[in-house]
């Protein structure tokens, strides 16, 4: 059969069905995620003053969730896949919920970074979900077409709640006092509780078996320190002999985790996929993709915010046309997450997520010979930001698709895990690159201008290379014309 044909037999045209009502449910829950992702930002600076400490100190909030995540996405895919996607998607609400409540009662920083931390159990939604409704989906024959639209329709929902959110955010947080406003996200993530306990289903397949807590405290371990690393090495900069032994450290953590899975009957993390054919090169545009998504917003606004009549370079917008920039970006990645299931009405979904990573290499490349004017940067970042939209949709449902039976959850979760650690990296080396002159000297306020030309570059590379990586994968994958 060729690759043209295979979508006869996989259509983006498959209805819901009984399906539909999980899916509505379920993108309540995913623009509540957004409400989470979107409604702090603005509030950041708010959020410093309010506690008296230095702005740099909110770097500690995105290293707090990031090693919660370490833990989080494991255990909870693994534990979804034996118990239950449902049970461990309400499990991490309630802690989601209660950490959210505990923000506004924080009377001192580092209680609020515990709280702000504990929140990130949210990170396992999106794989949970889209192992939920994979199980599900499997009665109908048409598995993988049902969970690319649903996940283009929870991303679309996830990325319009980011919006949402952060206008509200940003309008709100002058007519009413910081501790008061941040229950508005707390009572958004409670009533999402309800929404799953009384709306959603049960997956109908639970693998059982006994829990691997060796192997978890393993991967925790050694995420943990490798994430640490990275943190620090942000910090504390590469001359730092610290930073280079705690990365060693968690590197070297990954061996003893290695040989215990690949002995154990049943492992919290089937190493053995990373082998595979189909999900390998999944994995590794999760990891390249980490990089852009999760690694360059940050350097994105503040070019944005450069004064080049100080500088030479950046675009001198105002805070409110830097977030009309951002805001056209979050609204391409919905738009992009929406138009995935479309896309694979007419080509297969390998090279769907061919052309997204493309489309992602094209957006941060072309900013190396246009990033002068606001339109060259507007262009760019609706190219990227499509992209970007089809593979946070495409990723989670590919793996799913190509999951061995029973592991459906803790494939989807890898995908989480390896874009974490890949925007961790990102985060690190972007934020050396963009305190360093291309003479060897130091940035002072703004960035340099051989940063920003670096981080351009390496996304625009590593999104290239998953595109390449992605022509490996075998040509039914993902489709329900291949193997299950």
């Amino acid at each position: 059969m060729s690759e043209a044909q295979g979508t006869v037999t996989d259509p983006g045209r498959v209805r819901f069905g009984a399906l539909g009502a999980v899916v509505g449910f379920l993108v309540f829950v995913e623009l509540t995620s957004g409400v989470i992702q979107g409604f702090y930002t603005p509030l950041l600076t708010d959020i410093a003053r309010h506690f008296g400490v230095p702005d740099a100190d909110v770097n500690w909030l995105e290293g707090g969730q990031a090693m919660v995540a370490a833990i989080v996405i494991p255990a909870f895919a693994k534990l979804g896949d034996m118990i239950g996607h449902r049970r461990m998607l309400l499990v991490s609400t309630a802690f989601t919920a209660l950490a959210s409540a505990a923000m506004p009662l924080s009377g001192n920083f580092w209680l609020f970074l515990v709280a702000w931390s504990l929140q990130g159990f949210y990170v396992v939604w999106l794989p949970l979900e889209t192992a939920l409704i994979f199980s599900r989906a499997r009665a109908t024959g048409h598995p993988s077409a049902l969970t690319r639209r649903a996940a283009g329709l929870l991303v679309g929902a996830l990325e319009i709640g980011v919006i949402v959110a952060a206008l509200s955010a940003g309008q709100l947080i002058d007519v009413i006092p910081l501790p008061f406003i941040l229950w508005i996200p707390a009572a958004a993530v409670a009533a999402c509780f309800f929404v799953i306990l009384f709306g959603v289903k049960e997956s109908p397949e639970l693998h059982g078996g006994r829990f691997d807590a060796v192997g978890l405290v393993l991967v925790a371990l050694a995420l943990l320190a490798f994430t640490g690393g990275l943190f620090l090495l942000r910090v504390n900069g590469p001359g730092s002999p610290l930073v280079w032994l705690v990365l060693v450290v968690g590197l070297a953590m990954f061996y003893p985790f290695v040989r215990w899975e690949l002995r154990h009957p049943d492992p919290v993390v089937d190493v053995r996929m990373f082998a595979d054919s189909a999900l390998w090169p999944v994995f590794l545009t999760a990891g390249l993709f980490g990089v852009s998504v999760l690694g360059a917003q940050a350097p994105l606004s503040t070019y944005a915010r450069t004064d080049p009549s100080v500088y030479g370079y950046g675009l001198g917008a105002s805070s409110g046309l830097t977030s009309i920039l951002i805001g056209v970006y979050v609204l391409m990645l919905a738009v992009g997450a929406l138009l995935l299931p479309v896309v694979t009405r007419f080509v297969t979904p390998r090279w769907a997520l061919v052309g997204a990573s493309g489309l992602v290499a094209v957006g941060y490349l072309m900013f190396l010979p246009f990033h002068a004017t606001f339109a060259q940067t507007v262009t760019n970042m609706v190219i990227a930001g499509l992209g970007s939209g089809a593979l946070v949709a495409a990723l989670p449902a590919a793996a799913a698709s190509a999951a061995p039976h029973g592991q459906t959850g803790v494939a989807t979760g890898l995908t989480n895990s390896v874009k974490t650690v890949g925007g961790a990296i990102a985060s690190a080396v972007f934020g050396i690159a963009l305190a360093t002159h291309a003479d060897g000297s130091t940035a002072q306020t703004a960035g340099s201008f051989s940063g920003y030309l670096t981080v351009w570059t390496v996304c625009g590379l590593t999104a290239l290379a998953a595109a390449i990586a992605l022509l490996f994968v075998p040509r039914t994958a993902f489709s329900d014309t291949g193997a299950q």
